[in-house]
């Protein structure tokens, strides 16, 4: 493992962090609480040192797995948590989000709760989830982060921008004019707006990092040029269908595209989307979902392969500027994901609970 200094802090965090929605949330499978704690303890022990978690993820079971994973080696890691829903507010139907609260009073008691379930007395890296911009705006927000860095309770605040693609004034406004740590979302399908905000964090010097670099499943291995679409992946009656099929395809046209980055190298497809990612000096770190020990292996290794090309880098970018040959979208006037994959642990709507047994 590989560490880098999240710029303008005195955090350094593993090159490839671990996100804690994995095995919190039912997103990707049930996991039991003893399955859990394995997965977080082997990826300490493979180098991991920066989990990435909310207190949305299980309604706090994100923080509380986490504790008892790690609790022991809490002064070795770095810890990242997130703010900003009423977990004590009614959701309006099954898939409504909860109201966001950004009052100072609020900010502060979800912090002592967080640090509760944490089991610590402070947290590295507090950040706004999903918030919008006029959150970042609020200046007694922004007193209340100072304060409770005053008092020890956090080392630095930064936010989380999301849930979708777009979101370009909060990401720009966070690392321009806050001058705060961003979470982005950055793959070698999405690059736009992070690329914007890449771009900003290294002029102002602040540091950022990226999550979803797998795009849904599109870059972990699970699919390829050569894949086959022969069935509908939902029913027949459901509204998605289409959309997903035409998004599966779509998705796999591109991937013929960028073939040239992936064969014949000595790593895999899913190892080459991550490092990626850390190919911009300014990036920190990058946070991959992680579900089974196979995918960590595989993954906590990835900052080791050999540097891909500039020039193939250079390929890459002016591919997406264009939607990989086709024209198709301007990535830079939408806020829509223009593939259609959606970033589910930073979802609004929250996460169902992992089975805790």
């Amino acid at each position: 493992m590989k560490y880098r200094n999240l710029a303008g802090t005195d955090l350094t965090l593993s090159e490839v962090g671990f996100g804690v929605w994995s095995v919190s949330t039912n997103w990707w499978g049930e996991v039991s609480e003893a399955d859990g704690i394995s997965l977080l303890r082997a990826a300490f022990d493979r180098g991991i040192t920066f989990f990435d978690t909310a207190d949305t993820y299980g309604v706090g079971y994100g923080e509380e797995i986490l504790a008892k994973a790690l609790g022991d080696r809490r002064e070795q890691m770095v810890i990242g948590t997130k703010f900003g829903y009423d977990l004590d507010a009614p959701r309006l139907g099954r898939h409504k989000e909860r109201p966001q609260n950004w009052d100072p009073e609020f900010v502060k008691a979800a912090c002592d709760k967080s640090l509760a379930r944490l089991d610590t007395t402070y947290i590295d890296l507090y950040q706004l989830h999903n918030s919008r911009l006029t959150a970042i705006q609020r200046d007694d927000t922004v007193t209340a982060l100072e304060d409770l860095q005053a008092a020890g309770k956090i080392r630095h605040w930064g936010v989380a921008v999301g849930p979708d693609i777009g979101w370009i004034e909060e990401g720009e406004f966070t690392v321009s004019q806050r001058k705060a740590p961003a979470q982005i979302i950055y793959s070698i399908l999405e690059q736009a707006p992070a690329d914007r905000f890449i771009s900003a964090a290294t002029e102002a010097n602040v540091g950022v990092f990226s999550r979803v670099p797998h795009a849904s499943g599109m870059l972990d291995g699970s699919y390829t040029k050569d894949t086959q679409l022969d069935s509908m992946p939902f029913d027949a009656d459901d509204h998605r269908s289409y959309r997903k099929m035409q998004w599966l395809s779509q998705s796999i046209e591109k991937l013929k595209k960028i073939d040239f980055l992936i064969s014949g190298k000595e790593a895999t497809v899913g190892q080459i989307a991550i490092k990626f990612c850390l190919a911009p000096p300014i990036m920190a770190s990058c946070v991959p979902t992680i579900t089974n020990v196979a995918q960590l292996d595989e993954y906590v290794v990835a900052p080791d392969i050999d540097e891909l090309p500039v020039e193939e880098l250079d390929r890459v970018k002016a591919l997406y500027a264009d939607d990989f040959g086709t024209g198709g979208h301007d990535p830079m006037k939408s806020s829509q994901s223009p593939t259609g994959w959606v970033d589910v642990a930073n979802s609004p709507v929250e996460p169902v609970a992992a089975v805790k047994s």
